[in-house]
This record gives C-alpha cells, sequence and structure tokens, in this order.
C-alpha cells in the first residue's frame, strides 16, 4: 500500500430490482467530504443542505445536486478525474467489491454501462475495508455499524438504523437524513481504513487496480 491514503466510497440506491439508481454518491477525502445528490427531477438546495450538514456533523462537507442518474454519474467521474490521484490515493468501501461480490461498485459499474457514461474510478487502487477489519476481533459483528461500534464507538451524524430506510427517504425527499446517512457511512469507512493503516500488514491489503484493461 507504500503511502497511499485511503479516499472512502459508499453509494445510496433506490432498491435493489433491475430498474433501481444511485441516489447518493459519497467521497470521504482527507480535508473533507463530496456527497452527489440524485433527486429524480426534484429540486433540493445544494446551499442549504451543505449548511445543515456540517452543522449536525462537525465535518467540512460540499453538496452536487443532480436530476437524474447520469448526470450524477458524470458528476462523480468529473470529481474524481480532478481530485483523486493514483499516486496519492487508494479507494475504499465496505463491501465495496470482494472476490465474493460486493455492492456498490458492481452497481455504479453497471449504473455506467446503462447511462453510457465513463467509469470513474481508472488507475485507482482498491482494497475492501470489510477484508481489512477481519484482521480485528470483533466478536460476531460484520456490518459496518458495528465493526465501526466494536472497534471505534465515535459519534455520528446517522439519522437511521439501516440503509433500507435511505430509500424510503430518498422517495420521500428526505434529502438532509438521506445525505447524512451516507455521509456518517463515508466517515466510518474512511476510519477503520486508517486504523488498518495502523495496525494491519500490508501484504493483507489486497490492493487491485480497478482501471479496466483497454482503458
Amino acid at each position: 500500500m507504500g503511502d497511499l491514503t485511503p479516499i472512502a466510497f459508499d453509494i445510496e440506491t433506490s432498491g435493489l430490482d433491475p430498474g433501481a439508481v444511485v441516489t447518493v454518491a459519497g467521497l470521504a477525502l482527507p480535508l473533507g467530504s463530496w456527497l452527489a445528490l440524485n433527486t429524480t427531477g426534484r429540486d433540493a438546495d445544494a446551499d442549504r443542505l451543505e449548511a445543515d450538514l456540517e452543522h449536525a456533523s462537525g465535518s467540512n462537507v460540499r453538496v452536487a445536486v443532480y436530476h437524474d442518474e447520469a448526470d450524477l454519474l458524470r458528476g462523480l467521474d468529473a470529481f474524481t478525474d480532478e481530485h483523486l490521484n493514483g499516486d496519492r490515493h487508494y479507494l475504499t468501501a465496505y463491501n465495496g467489491e470482494t472476490w465474493r461480490g460486493g455492492f456498490d461498485l458492481p452497481f455504479v459499474r453497471s449504473a455506467c454501462v446503462r447511462r453510457d457514461v465513463d467509469w470513474p474510478f481508472p488507475d485507482m487502487a482498491f482494497a475492501d475495508t470489510m477484508t481489512l477489519v477481519d484482521r480485528f476481533h470483533t466478536g460476531d459483528v460484520g456490518d459496518l455499524v458495528g465493526v465501526y461500534d466494536a472497534l471505534v464507538d465515535g459519534e455520528h451524524c446517522d439519522p437511521f438504523d439501516d440503509s433500507d430506510s435511505a430509500v424510503a427517504a430518498h422517495e420521500q425527499g428526505e434529502w438532509l437524513d438521506l445525505l447524512s446517512h451516507n455521509l456518517a457511512d463515508i466517515e466510518r469507512t474512511r476510519e477503520l481504513a486508517l486504523l488498518a493503516g495502523r495496525f494491519v500488514a500490508k501484504s493483507d491489503f489486497r490492493m487491485k487496480n480497478l482501471s479496466p484493461p483497454d482503458r
């Protein structure tokens, strides 16, 4: 892993059915977080959401509002192109993509195919946080919140008990709660990755390059 810095990634979706779309994509960087919101054609005030999120979380947050999934994916591609550097950063997510499958990266990959949008993570290394925390003793918990509480037990701004509530929040236009949930998850993920960077052997990071062979 060298001296690479973790960039935590997480998405929310409108469900798991074939017609589901990405509703939020969040990235936690060293100096703050960036959240992309897909309102599916509805209105949202990015400045107000930023202010409310920063007040609730105490974190530096930027919000970008998009009206459909294709625009969100293009916005994600533009942001990563400008702010992520494969020589300095590696991407991580909790169950983002493992040898058994994972969720976030396969979902985004399929969404990019559907919307004819470029893959937003070329030349980025990836290590899944879920596999890294296996090197700690956390009892019988395996979900992000449970592992985080076992190892860190820090404060967070998550209004939900589980990710299923994020689906309903998007349907009802409860943007602040939806974004707060995603922000909490990417911050949890980044803290766990930083913890692993202190205590887990480099060989256990099992990094892979996310760049497709024809890029």
